[in-house]
């Protein structure tokens, strides 16, 4: 009786059911664990643990943002996936890291006056007067990007050549390297400089007749910059979100800021606190003070999860070469009774060195010329003494090196952090600063590799593009944009793409002790990449130099697209 009655309980509940839920297949259970992202159908290139070059066909990335696997044409693909996407057969790269930039001037020199595409005076004059027709209210006019050589003028401006373009308000440019500065005559009255201010160390006021002539090297820019209106923090916020999108749409996921001032390590935390920090930036404060103002007492851990982490100082040893503030050993070959600047002295430099050391900060010292580079490598040599265990010292540029220097880079755990790119701006000059006998270790990236130096390259951004494939066609060719000269110049310097590619990916990454997050696509690694147009392992280096990013990708999360 009873299963007679449950019986018809059921009847009637399926009949009360409408045709389409009576026919409802019974809901499945919960989905399997989420296996992360997968960027399939791809021409993946990175660098391997072991320095070699890598294939693969599918990045599967962790929900953490982090590489899963690489993964081959034959291997599976998992099934239970948050996001899929197809990369058309595109070439995938690790993202790639600059070295040696400024975040923050990038940024400004883009909302300033901008003369790095000027190739002649009369076209730098023109284009000041146009920027000060257009910005009336502007209290100072700030300026940068100008080169003598580009220009062909055969000498530095002066404050004459701008005073009759600008002559009622304070005008201030700086020389495309960030060495030298040029001043109109109201900058330098506002600055109180007359004919008696005498130059700090490290610095040059060029005179004429006992005058300012409005030129100012090294040291000595910052009598005129104590004078120039800060950016206000709202103009640096804007700096900063436009530097960015210049970095992220030429594929560089992360940068060493070379010389952060404690102003723009605050705008770097201003972002990220509101989320606006897309990028990786390893910050090197711009002096012991500002070090210590932000750091304390040792490299503060990584902040913004990954974003964002000050792990050492800037400090300079001499110049530029373009203004002949570069410190060589002998004089230059085209200015006989100059040999350059040496801003510090040899016990002041150890100094320096030993108070970051002592706290375990890292150490990147500028060194242009070749007297400045051997004075590094000989407080180096002195420093490990004191100083154990693993330092990865930074030499910045070493463009101008002399031979029997060039071993001493593989010593002592020394980084060799260089720019390609310099070595194509700066050749035609290079043989004129120094004469055709003194360039057998000018910008000798082969001879560094060699000696065991570990290579990390930048571009020095915005004293150039930040490019990085204008930096890796010059190195595998030692051509211009021209392709010029035919063969390269001095091309026994030159690196294969593999060897390049690592220098401003693993070898970047090391160089700020960053190896073990970013730099390759290895597992574990964070997933930095970029898709981009073309496959530069079958490119000539022109071709290289015209390839186009197509999105980049930090932490697993699309940060740019095309």
């Amino acid at each position: 009786m009873i299963l007679r009655l449950l019986a018809a309980g059921a009847l009637l509940l399926l009949l009360a059911l409408s045709p389409a839920e009576a026919r409802k297949p019974r809901e499945p259970g919960p989905p399997p664990p989420s296996e992360g992202g997968l960027i399939d159908n791809v021409n993946g290139y990175t660098i391997d643990g072991s320095g070699r070059l890598q294939r693969f066909t599918g990045l599967l990335i962790e929900k953490q943002g982090r590489v899963a696997k690489l993964l081959g044409t034959g291997d599976k693909r998992p099934e239970w996936l948050d996001f899929k996407l197809d990369g058309k057969g595109r070439t995938l790269l690790p993202g790639l890291i600059d070295a040696h930039g400024h975040v923050m001037q990038l940024g400004l020199n883009a909302v300033q006056l901008d003369l790095s595409d000027t190739h002649s005076l009369a076209e730098a004059k023109a284009k000041l007067a146009d920027y000060a027709a257009r910005n009336p209210t502007l209290r100072w006019i700030i300026g940068s990007g100008w080169n003598q050589e580009r220009w062909g003028l055969g000498r530095f401006p002066t404050a004459v050549d701008i005073d009759a373009v600008v002559p009622d308000k304070p005008v201030w440019l700086e020389r495309v390297d960030g060495h030298a500065g040029l001043a109109n005559s109201a900058a330098m009255a506002a600055a109180g400089i007359a004919a008696a201010t005498a130059a700090p160390t490290g610095g040059r006021i060029e005179k004429a007749a006992g005058k300012p002539t409005g030129l100012f090297i090294d040291a000595a820019m910052g009598l005129v910059r104590r004078a120039v209106p800060p950016a206000l923090p709202i103009e640096r916020d804007a700096a900063l979100a436009k530097a960015q999108d210049l970095l992220l749409r030429v594929g560089i996921t992360a940068t060493d800021d070379m010389g952060s001032s404690a102003e723009d390590w605050l705008t770097f935390r201003r972002a990220a606190d509101l989320g606006r920090l897309k990028m990786r930036i390893i910050s090197y404060a711009l002096g012991i003070d500002p070090l210590l103002a932000v750091a304390g007492t040792g490299p503060t851990p990584w902040l913004y999860d990954g974003r964002l982490r000050m792990v050492g100082v800037k400090l300079f040893a001499d110049g530029a070469l373009g203004s002949r503030g570069a410190w060589l050993l002998a004089p230059y070959a085209d200015a006989p009774g100059e040999r350059g600047l040496q801003f510090l002295d040899d016990a002041k430099l150890r100094n320096l060195m030993s108070r970051a050391a002592m706290d375990n900060f890292q150490v990147a010292v500028h060194a242009i010329g070749d007297a400045a580079n051997r004075q590094v490598l000989d407080a180096i040599d002195e420093l490990v003494e004191t100083y154990k265990g693993d330092r990865r010292w930074r030499i910045e540029h070493a463009q101008i090196v002399d031979p029997a220097d060039i071993p001493r880079f593989g010593k002592n755990g020394i980084v060799a952090s260089m720019q390609p790119v310099h070595q194509t701006s700066d050749r035609i000059m290079a043989e004129a600063r120094l004469g055709p006998n003194r360039l057998a270790g000018a910008y000798a990236w082969k001879s560094m590799l060699d000696a065991g130096a570990r290579l990390a390259f930048g571009s020095d951004y915005p004293v150039e593009s930040p490019d990085p494939f204008a930096g890796l066609a010059a190195a595998i060719s030692r051509q211009g944009a021209d392709g010029q000269p035919e063969g390269g110049w001095m091309p026994a310097q030159k690196l294969d793409l593999t060897q390049a590619l690592a220098a401003f990916t693993t070898g970047a990454a090391y160089a700020g002790f960053a190896e073990d997050r970013i730099g390759s696509l290895q597992p574990g690694r964070m997933a930095d990449f970029i898709l981009i147009d073309r496959d530069i392992f079958a490119a000539s280096p022109a071709d290289i130099r015209g390839t186009q990013v197509l999105e980049t990708w930090i932490g697993g999360k699309r940060a740019w697209i095309r």
